[in-house]
């Protein structure tokens, strides 16, 4: 259901590698925003700790992040982890290299666009995944994992990953370097191939079990407050249907796996255990 909402004071946080990769549609939003809004604050943090800090410092100011698919889902769990997602409307200027998620949610492309359905859209309650280490799921995951080059970058001594962001938006590389240890979203380790076994159940029904290797499982949240799941074995044809379920509350067991969730990889773990949360994100979007 969507709810409408007045322009009225905004925290605008600007992501650096929106900053560095795209700094003219950064300025357009800026600028957009500032013109619309009765009051608007510009924060420019360079790391996470000023990401987080200004995003708990906003106040009865709404939050804008200008930002990719990176900084929205980092804005979402820093929410969540403050249990203010309830009483937070969310509002983000797609900006940057991966847009994907943001889009798939609804949010216009271009600057302008975006901007402007920050300043005059509706707010809209979106289905969140939310798994058993507390972390947020905005579109879909999926297991296993595909690798991609970003996805194998050695970790990064300095402990700012968003500088890895910013080395996969300008020059993607690949590394064979491993590691057993449960990986942070922007650092994973090298992905495996083929087919996995894994245990799937939907509400504590088992949709495929241990004895049945499986290419793929997709979970993804919908607005009937339950999680589509999809699961294709690896005895299934190209003309063969996957199997399919419904459900609130989604687990996965069996050998290690790395999973997609958003735009991030993460793993590898052996169970995780993902809830829908219905109506748990509060994202402006164009009126429709």
């Amino acid at each position: 259901m969507a709810t409408f909402a007045t322009s009225d004071q905004l925290l605008v946080i600007i992501d650096p590698v929106a900053r560095r990769t795209d700094g003219e549609s950064v300025r357009i939003a800026k600028d957009v925003l500032s013109a619309g809004a009765a009051s608007t604050k510009v924060c420019l943090p360079e790391d996470p700790e000023e990401f987080a800090r200004a995003l708990a410092r906003r106040g009865s100011r709404r939050p804008v992040v200008v930002g990719d698919d990176g900084a929205l889902t980092r804005a979402v769990a820093l929410l969540h982890r403050q249990r203010a997602l309830a009483e937070c409307v969310l509002s983000v200027v797609p900006v940057g290299g991966s847009l994907s998620v943001a889009h798939a949610l609804g949010v216009p492309t271009g600057a302008v666009a975006a901007a402007r359905a920050v300043l005059d859209g509706a707010e809209r309650r979106l289905d969140l995944l939310v798994d058993d280490s507390d972390g947020v799921v905005l579109g879909s995951l999926r297991i296993p994992a595909l690798p991609t080059a970003w996805d194998v970058l050695p970790p990064d001594p300095s402990g700012r990953p968003w500088l890895q962001s910013l080395v996969r938006t300008l020059a993607p590389i690949r590394s064979s370097r491993s590691s057993r240890r449960p990986a942070r979203p922007d650092v994973a380790a090298p992905l495996p191939h083929g087919p996995a076994r894994l245990r799937v159940e939907v509400d504590g029904a088992t949709l495929v079990d241990l004895d049945q290797p499986v290419e793929t499982v997709s979970v993804t949240p919908r607005a009937s407050g339950t999680a589509e799941v999809v699961v294709r074995p690896s005895s299934v044809g190209a003309e063969g249907a996957p199997l399919q379920a419904y459900g609130r509350t989604v687990t996965v067991s069996g050998a290690d796996f790395h999973y997609r969730a958003d735009a991030a990889v993460a793993g590898p773990v052996r169970r995780r255990t993902w809830t829908v949360r219905e109506g748990a994100l509060g994202l402006m979007l164009p009126v429709r």
